[in-house]
Parts: C-alpha cells; sequence; structure tokens
C-alpha cells in the first residue's frame, strides 16, 4: 500500500455508522457489516493492484481499480490485518452477494461505491469525516471544526438537505438524506462529481446568484426549475471579512423549508467560516514547506530525502515532471493568471495521481509526479496535460503549453525530468510548435533546433555577418528580404509555394531574392549557406 495513500491515524476515530452518516447515498451503501456498527475506523488508504498487499488495522480501505470479484483480494487482505472496512466498486448488481459472503467470512465490512462516483471524492470526504469527527451526538453542540456535523444540523433546522462548498463549487461536506428520492440531480451530480455540473453552474452565473454571493451576506433564494431537474434552493455566503470562503447551499426536499431557515443559514456560515480559516491556517505552514521542498529537488538544490520524509513518499518509485507555460507571453502574464493557472492544475493532476505536487519556478507551472505506477507511460501523462490545456483553454480563454519530461526511476532523478520538460518548453515558445501538449520523442528535431538557436543567440561571433546585415536592412526599410529568403528556403526552393505563403506574385519573390543575394553576397546555390540562413534567420529580432 502506498504510504503517503494512507493519513497518519487521527486522534480519535469515527464509527462506521457515522461514516454512513456522512457519506452515504448517493456515494456509498452498506453491503455487509459482519463486527457490526461500531467497528472504529482511524484512517483512509487507497489500494492499488500494484501495492504489496498488506492494510492497517482500523483501516478504511479504498480498492480502486479492482471492481467487482477482483475485490476479493482486498477483502481477504483487509480481514487478514484488520482492517474496518472495504470500499468496491461493482460491475453488476449481482455481484453484490458473493462480494457480501467473502466480506463475512473474513471479517470485515464491504461498502459498494457508486460506479460513477470518483475515488478521490470518496477519498478526500471519508479524510473529512475522519478530521471533522463529532464528540457528541449529531446536532448536539456542534464544534468549528466539524463540517459533516454542521451540515446535518443545518439540515435539522432548516428541513432541507445541505451541502457546503468551496469557492470554486467543490463540496466540502454535506448532510445525509435519508430518501433518495427527495435529492434532485443537481444535488447527486455535485457529490458524484465532486463539483456542480456545469451546465447548472453556468445558469447560476446568468442569473447573477454568484455576483450576489460575492456582494452580499444575506441568505439569497433560488427557485425552482423542474425543466432543468433542480429543487427550490437557499444559499449564503461563507465569509472571514471582505473575502468569500465558500457556500453553503440548502435544497428543499419533499416539505418546505422551516420558518427560520434564513437565521440557521446565517448561524452554520459563521460557524463554517471558523472552521475553514483555522484550517486554512493550519494548513498554510504545511504547503510553504512542501512547496519549498518540491521546488528545491525540481531545481537541483536540495535532495530528494527531505521531500520524501516530509511526505512519506517512497523515493525509490517512478516519477515524472509536467511542465506548464503561457507560451511566448509567460515572462508576461499576470500574477493573478499565474495563481488561477495554478489553482485549475492543482485540480486536474489531484484528480488523476493522489500524490502530484503543483510548484512554480520563475515564470513557469510544475507538476512533479512521485510515485508513479510501474506500468505508467508517457502516453497517460500526455493525456493528463492534455486535458489540463484544455480546461485552461475552455475555463480561463488562456491558450497553456504543456510538456511531458522523462519518467525517471526515483526521486532522485526528478531534476534530469525537470530538465526535459524545460527544453520542451523552450522549443514550443520559440520554434512555434503547433501542437499544444508534446514528450521529447514528439518533438525532437524542434527542440534540438530551438537549442542550436540558443547556441547562436548567445554567440554572436558564431552568426554569418551577412545575413546579420540582412535583417539590419529589413529593420531600417521596412524590408521584407530576410523573411523572403526564410520562407523559400523552407519550401525547398519551390518560388510558387513560397510566393504563396507571403501572398505575392512568384515575380515579386524571385526579385526579392535576387536582391538579397546582390546586397549581402550570398549564393544560396550553396549548401552550406543554404543551411546557415536557415538558422540564423530564425532568431529573434535584437532589441
Amino acid at each position: 500500500m502506498d504510504p503517503a495513500t494512507a493519513a497518519a491515524p487521527p486522534r480519535t476515530g469515527i464509527s462506521l455508522r457515522q461514516l454512513l452518516m456522512s457519506l452515504g447515498e448517493p456515494l456509498v451503501e452498506l453491503q455487509a457489516a459482519p463486527a457490526g456498527l461500531d467497528v472504529e475506523i482511524r484512517s483512509v488508504a487507497l489500494l492499488d493492484p500494484e501495492d504489496p498487499p498488506r492494510a492497517h488495522p482500523g483501516e478504511l480501505i479504498l480498492a480502486i481499480g479492482a471492481r467487482g470479484r477482483a475485490a476479493f483480494p482486498a477483502l481477504r487482505i483487509g480481514g487478514r490485518d484488520g482492517a474496518a472496512a472495504v470500499a468496491v466498486k461493482l460491475d453488476a448488481p449481482g455481484q453484490a452477494a458473493s462480494l457480501t459472503e467473502t466480506a463475512v467470512e473474513a471479517g470485515v465490512a464491504l461498502l459498494s461505491v457508486r460506479g460513477d462516483a470518483r475515488w478521490e471524492q470518496v477519498d478526500a470526504l471519508a479524510r473529512a469525516a475522519l478530521e471533522s469527527a463529532p464528540e457528541g451526538r449529531l446536532g448536539e453542540g456542534v464544534e468549528e471544526g466539524d463540517l459533516f456535523a454542521l451540515a446535518q444540523t443545518t439540515a435539522i433546522l432548516t428541513g432541507g438537505i445541505v451541502s457546503i462548498e468551496d469557492t470554486t463549487n467543490r463540496v466540502l461536506a454535506y448532510s445525509r438524506s435519508t430518501d433518495s428520492d427527495e435529492v434532485d440531480d443537481l444535488r447527486r451530480l455535485s457529490i458524484l462529481g465532486w463539483q456542480g455540473p456545469e451546465a447548472y453552474l453556468g445558469q447560476l452565473r446568468k442569473w447573477g446568484v454568484f455576483q450576489r454571493l460575492r456582494a452580499s451576506d444575506e441568505v439569497i433564494r433560488i427557485d425552482s426549475h423542474p425543466e432543468l431537474g433542480i429543487r427550490r434552493r437557499l444559499a449564503v455566503a461563507i465569509r472571514s471579512g471582505e473575502r468569500q470562503l465558500g457556500t453553503i447551499w440548502v435544497q428543499e426536499g419533499s416539505v418546505p423549508l422551516t420558518e427560520h431557515s434564513d437565521q440557521a443559514l446565517l448561524g452554520a456560515a459563521r460557524v463554517a467560516a471558523l472552521h475553514l480559516v483555522r484550517r486554512r491556517r493550519e494548513l498554510s505552514a504545511d504547503l510553504t514547506l512542501t512547496r519549498t521542498l518540491a521546488a528545491g529537488l525540481l531545481e537541483g538544490s536540495t535532495g530528494p530525502q527531505p521531500l520524501a520524509s516530509h511526505l512519506a513518499l517512497d523515493a525509490a518509485r517512478p516519477a515524472a515532471v509536467l511542465g506548464f507555460s503561457c507560451g511566448a507571453a509567460e515572462s508576461a502574464a499576470p500574477e493573478l493568471t499565474r495563481a488561477e493557472v495554478s489553482n485549475l492544475i492543482s485540480v486536474h493532476t489531484a484528480a488523476r495521481h493522489r500524490s502530484a505536487l503543483v510548484t512554480q519556478v520563475d515564470a513557469r507551472i510544475y507538476v512533479l509526479l512521485p510515485q508513479l505506477p510501474r506500468s505508467i507511460d508517457t502516453g497517460t501523462l500526455r493525456g493528463w496535460a492534455q486535458a489540463i490545456t484544455e480546461a485552461a483553454r475552455l475555463h480561463l480563454g488562456l491558450s497553456l503549453c504543456g510538456s511531458v519530461g522523462c519518467i525517471v526511476p526515483g526521486l532522485g532523478e526528478v531534476p534530469d525530468s525537470r530538465r526535459e520538460a524545460d527544453r520542451i518548453l523552450d522549443a514550443m515558445v520559440t520554434v512555434g510548435v503547433t501542437t499544444t501538449v508534446a514528450a521529447l520523442p514528439d518533438i525532437q528535431a524542434e527542440v534540438l533546433v530551438s537549442e542550436v538557436l540558443a547556441l547562436l543567440d548567445a554567440h554572436p561571433e558564431m552568426r554569418d555577418p551577412r545575413l546579420t546585415a540582412l535583417v539590419a536592412h529589413d529593420s531600417r526599410n521596412q524590408g521584407q528580404l530576410a523573411e523572403t529568403v526564410l520562407t523559400y528556403l523552407n519550401a525547398f526552393g519551390d518560388v510558387r509555394a513560397a510566393a504563396a505563403e507571403l501572398h505575392v506574385h512568384p515575380n515579386t519573390l524571385r526579385y526579392r531574392i535576387r536582391r538579397a543575394e546582390e546586397l549581402t553576397g550570398l549564393d544560396l546555390n550553396r549548401p552550406d549557406q543554404r543551411l546557415l540562413a536557415m538558422l540564423q534567420l530564425r532568431l529573434p529580432p535584437a532589441g
């Protein structure tokens, strides 16, 4: 089992009953509890088929990548090692019986997870339930840090169905609904997908709901829309001073909301704010240290051991680096834009690889992917990076370049992967690669040409002064001789193709070529002069 996927045991665990009350429909369903509902869950761990077959006492094991009958080993391992429960996905309804029988024999509780649910959401919410374990019965003396209990108490006071979300509309906690018919499509999709469906979020923007939440502390009403599968809702911003930290949503169920729902929501928002502020302060120091260690590893200034020890990473597992830049204007990208991109990248990579670390070095954003599965390949990582660039274009209107560094044997070789990712980005920025995401084999020639150009740019003595004079002549006279020569050479001397590229008559192109040769003394019939011209004329303009 991956050591980074198992959180340190909390001071107190929660019972299986409390976990089911926190999660429940629509995420998980109890299939078997041979030791009863009072067994204690102390931690959550992901069990990947490639991980060593072991568990720890009191663990909730999420058997990822093992649907149906393939989950039998996880159940037997959980029972052997004293795990509290195992969560699996079913391929078909009929599989529950055989899995239940195995769970009972192993003496471990069995939870089935909806097939369309995302494992990272189940993981995050289960850990959140552990971290906010209530001290008393639900609804009695809710503590500041108890988001799940706060959601349940708010549901009791309002008579509705509650979810608590952050400012990116990610679900942090929600109340338990005992009647699935009361839950509308929006709530179900939000919980299963970890985030509100984009189509409905777009409607909320159109109706001005998010704008009102940012500007006001008041409870906002959203009418029912049966045609969209949406029931009536109330919403209130969770705020610390002028800063919005999140939102509490209350969906009306089969009965109307209570008379004092507004007052209950305002109180719940203030309690939630205390929790989120405290959590941000606690996480800030740890996040700063993590980013510092990750940046040091990427730059080669620190070794792998400090980061591995800090995050309990296996330094001997494969690793890789993804790099992202804003293209030719990367150095001029506003800090706010880079922060938005960093947040977007963090969400997407965390959804695919739990141990992913996102950090910024100078103008570029890097994703360090430690302890990758040994079976992973470059194509998979390219797909992850492609999804990020597409999301940046769709949601931020930003053209992002992405690179995939080589997969290295362990954390100690991470600087090599980062250097390769940088080589690719350099080429994409300077040579004008058409693709938005690439690994080195995809653009090997472009990368090498880019590095030759960088060498010429750094060493003026290696340039042909005649070509330098041609560029200067164009600059003084607003001419196009250098561009014409380069286009002609790129077209392998095909006059008609080059003329079409420049939108001029072939005779005009022939004249410009002769004029360039006359001004400089170049002989474009000579292969060495053609080669040098093709390279040097690609250099960026001086100044």
